[in-house]
């Protein structure tokens, strides 16, 4: 009987399964159009007639069956449903139900993991579980190494290994998706007539930690920049006195910083002009956990080569802004002339305002308060996808015209 759980608590976890499959239902019947590559819709429907009536003294095992088959399916639509919220909300409800149900991933019902008791020594700073850095230092003693993503302006983003490139995705894409948090960004056409994207909406879940936090969703969009999560809450609930996870507003509805103390990481997001940026500093512990159906993740990869393009516009652009005057406002905020200003550059010419000058400002002081290493604030790209900087592009246009010249 020791070992056995109060009854509160099973029937709470008999609700959450009862509540969990409740909303599949709901999804099943409110989503009347499904993309036809995305099959997640399909994965719920069958988990939720494996469990409509299970009963008697079989049904923790026959759940966990059920949960390991739903585990399955959804890993094979991980590809083609990155984009889809409902995907990620199937797959962060699993990993939940199979730790309440104590459900090995591949095996019967595993016994409940119990904790050994800390060693009580006089003067020994114990463990916190809910405060990441302490913790690590406390395993590790050593201090935690962290790794840097930030997303900003047509779109441009620094990846977790400082890898700096502009890219041309249109709508959903995972910037990161681990064990513990998701990151999803949607970009969309600045004008109908125009191939250049920018972030207009972002969704942050940060994943159920019994210990420290429920799970939590944020979302953003342009011209809406909360500062509180989707339940309108501005922490992580009751546990640790909600100082696990936290918003705080800095510029009203249009900065706000998130900072998730059990996982060791800050999030900055901003919104400059019509669009969102995003900054995240988070542990190189936390952002490598994930599993092999999370490869998708831009902060880790990058964008997928195809979805790449040059820094640098095409010399037949056409822009209301000249060159000369886009380097010029860019030198004003940014006066050292690294992929930020090649940036800034590329964002005043293609979208025809030199108000983007403010986002690869933004994003290079989010840069400066967020990056581990001061010494790599800076990158110096020599060529991007095979172009050269702006300067020695010029250069190159000039010396041909000359060349021209002579020659007729």
């Amino acid at each position: 009987m020791g070992m056995g759980k109060p009854d509160g608590l099973r029937k709470a976890q008999q609700l959450d399964g009862v509540f969990f499959s409740f909303k599949l239902l709901l999804l099943l019947l409110l989503c009347k159009q499904v993309s036809s590559q995305c099959k997640i819709l399909r994965c719920n429907s069958g988990f939720v007639a494996a469990t409509l009536n299970l009963r008697g003294s079989s049904k923790n095992a026959a759940y966990c069956n059920a949960l390991r088959s739903y585990s399955s399916c959804t890993r094979k639509t991980s590809h083609t449903c990155r984009g889809d919220l409902t995907y990620h909300s199937a797959v962060h409800g699993i990993e939940d139900l199979m730790s309440q149900h104590n459900c090995s991933k591949d095996g019967p019902v595993s016994p409940p993991r119990l904790r050994p008791p800390l060693p009580n020594r006089e003067g020994l700073e114990l463990p916190d579980v809910c405060n990441y850095e302490r913790n690590f230092h406390f395993k590790h003693g050593k201090n935690t190494s962290y790794v840097y993503c930030g997303v900003f302006g047509d779109p441009h983003m620094r990846t977790f290994y400082n890898e700096f490139q502009t890219c041309k995705i249109k709508g959903a894409w995972p910037l990161i998706d681990n064990n513990y948090l998701a990151v999803q960004v949607t970009n969309t056409p600045v004008r109908k007539d125009s191939n250049a994207t920018v972030t207009s909406k972002l969704t942050v879940i940060f994943k159920n930690v019994k210990e420290c936090i429920d799970q939590k969703v944020y979302q953003a969009e342009t011209d809406n920049v909360p500062a509180a999560f989707d339940d309108g809450s501005a922490n992580g609930g009751e546990r640790q006195g909600g100082n696990s996870l936290t918003i705080n507003e800095k510029v009203p509805e249009r900065h706000i910083e998130i900072k998730a103390a059990y996982i060791g990481t800050t999030i900055i997001v901003r919104q400059v002009g019509d669009h969102l940026s995003f900054a995240i500093r988070m542990p190189e512990e936390v952002a490598t956990a994930f599993t092999e159906e999370q490869d998708l993740q831009l902060c880790v990869h990058g964008c997928p080569y195809n979805e790449q393009i040059h820094i640098m516009p095409p010399p037949t652009i056409s822009s209301l802004v000249s060159m000369e005057t886009a380097r010029t406002k860019c030198k004003e905020k940014l006066p050292v002339e690294d992929a930020y200003f090649q940036s800034c550059v590329f964002d005043v010419l293609m979208l025809e305002d030199t108000n983007y000058t403010l986002a690869a400002y933004n994003a290079f002081e989010d840069t400066k308060t967020l990056h581990p290493d001061s010494e790599k604030l800076h990158i110096f790209k020599n060529h991007v996808q095979g172009c050269p900087p702006l300067s020695v592009s010029l250069f190159i246009v000039s010396l041909f015209a000359g060349l021209l010249v002579q020659l007729i």
